[in-house]
């Protein structure tokens, strides 16, 4: 058996290492306007359901999977298929998973850019006021200038390629048990201050006020590949990650507090943003920029606003790091163990072709921004390029590797593996089992083809 040549300093480490990649930006970018794009309250109540029914069990089955395999997911998969006579035919799932995690980062990262652009400009020019106007102006003005972008975008990618290149325990891990913490207080705060001077009334009507109108298959589709680009399961990154637990950890915890306080952010995020959406009259549906135009709006009206400002989009860049690099880490865990090459070497060279593979996305924003790659088609007559990257690889592909993996872990594995590595009951194994063999599978089938039949 492979085993890895890294880990976590201790059990700590890997749960903030783990919330840090669960949190990521997909809990504070994207899940506000994803809630705002998709009507509010079913898209959360879609989310929470998809969150319980289908993430869940796939964390367990992953994490179970790494640690007992002790490599990148392709290798995991087939050593512990080989171990039980399961055969190494499942491990071009793994496989899957890299390629998916890589599609991701090269648009993620590109987001992440934003964050450190909209922290030094912020740094540097000050905020743009309290009129909703102006700070939308200066958002347009940087989606405009796609050398701003790519700089930026090259920037994120280096720093990433710079802490997985020194190694799991020495980048990430660290910079989580301070970055982390910081991260959540500074978003308690703004949800507070933004309850207080926003529109709460109207927050708490979109988002828990049901709308049956706004029950369609769209939104569990994307409610659920929220989930899954959100946590990272279905792309084995979780399988990468607990290659490096040491066996005192137990695996269960650290998969159910990753999952609290991923949706504990993304909730504070939902109260960060939309009560100041409401209170001055801007669209909740407006896309990714919703967070980089209303939360300026909101420091604006803060004592040292600025300042506030930039140490939140300097957190929000580690938050958007911490998840960049276990991103890169499946690639890197990959190049390393199977071809043998130097983890600086293959850091450096996947964060290359993943710059390079985000240039399009940059350009889905300014020079490409009315070019429809799928406009023949009604539903995507209107997606740009990175929309359709987005939606092919959140509502597609992720979805994809987890069907495949739940299968995987409910038929092929047998039920003393999760006993043995999650410290499971014989009752919540059975348990577990049957979500991984039925629960799982059907949901994200349905889920997945139900767009077609509407």
């Amino acid at each position: 058996m492979s085993q890895s040549r890294e880990t976590w300093s201790g059990r700590t480490g890997f749960i903030l290492a783990t919330i840090g990649s669960a949190i990521g930006i997909g809990s504070i970018w994207k899940f506000p306007y994803e809630v705002g794009a998709n009507g509010g309250s079913a898209f959360v109540l879609f989310y929470l359901l998809g969150l319980v029914l289908i993430v869940v069990p796939l964390m367990f089955a992953e994490f179970a999977i790494g640690r007992r395999g002790r490599g990148d997911p392709a290798t995991s998969i087939r050593v512990v298929g080989a171990a039980y006579g399961r055969g190494g035919g499942w491990r071009w799932i793994g496989t899957l998973g890299v390629v998916t995690g890589f599609l991701i980062l090269s648009y993620y990262a590109v987001i992440g850019g934003w964050t450190i652009g909209y922290g030094f400009e912020t740094a540097v020019l000050g905020l743009p006021g309290a009129d909703p106007a102006p700070v939308r102006a200066r958002y347009e003005a940087f989606l405009r200038s796609p050398l701003r972008m790519l700089a930026y975008h090259a920037v994120f990618m280096s720093a990433a390629a710079v802490v997985v290149a020194r190694g799991v325990s020495a980048g990430i891990e660290a910079a989580s048990k301070v970055l982390m913490p910081a991260l959540a207080t500074l978003m308690v705060g703004l949800a507070v201050y933004s309850i207080i001077q926003g529109d709460l009334p109207a927050t708490v009507h979109f988002l828990l006020r049901l709308d049956p109108g706004a029950v369609t298959a769209d939104a569990a589709l994307n409610a659920i590949g929220l989930g899954f680009f959100s946590i990272g399961v279905g792309m084995g990154l979780m399988i990468t990650y607990a290659a490096y637990a040491g066996e005192e950890i137990d695996l269960r915890q650290v998969a159910i507090a990753s999952v609290v306080a991923d949706t504990v952010i993304s909730l504070l995020a939902g109260l960060a943003v939309f009560p100041i959406v409401f209170a001055h009259g801007l669209d909740p549906a407006s896309g990714p920029g919703l967070v980089f135009v209303t939360l300026p709006l909101a420091f604006a009206r803060m004592p040292f606003g600025t300042l506030a400002a930039v140490a939140f989009f300097m957190l929000l860049f580690v938050a958007a790091l911490a998840s960049a690099i276990s991103m890169l880490e499946i690639v890197v865990a990959l190049l390393t163990r199977r071809f043998g090459w130097r983890r600086a070497v293959a850091s450096a060279t996947a964060a290359g072709v993943c710059y390079v593979g985000g240039i399009a996305t940059v350009l889905s924003f300014n020079l490409w921004a009315g070019w429809h790659p799928l406009a023949e088609i009604a539903r995507f007559e209107r997606a740009t390029f990175f929309d359709l990257l987005d939606y092919a690889t959140s509502n597609l592909l992720l979805p994809a590797g987890g069907l495949m993996l739940a299968l995987y872990a409910g038929w092929a594995l047998p039920g003393r593996l999760l006993a043995e590595e999650l410290r499971m009951s014989r009752r919540g194994v059975m348990l577990l089992r049957m979500a991984l063999r039925y629960v799982v599978p059907v949901s994200i089938v349905l889920v997945t083809l139900a767009p077609l039949w509407t």
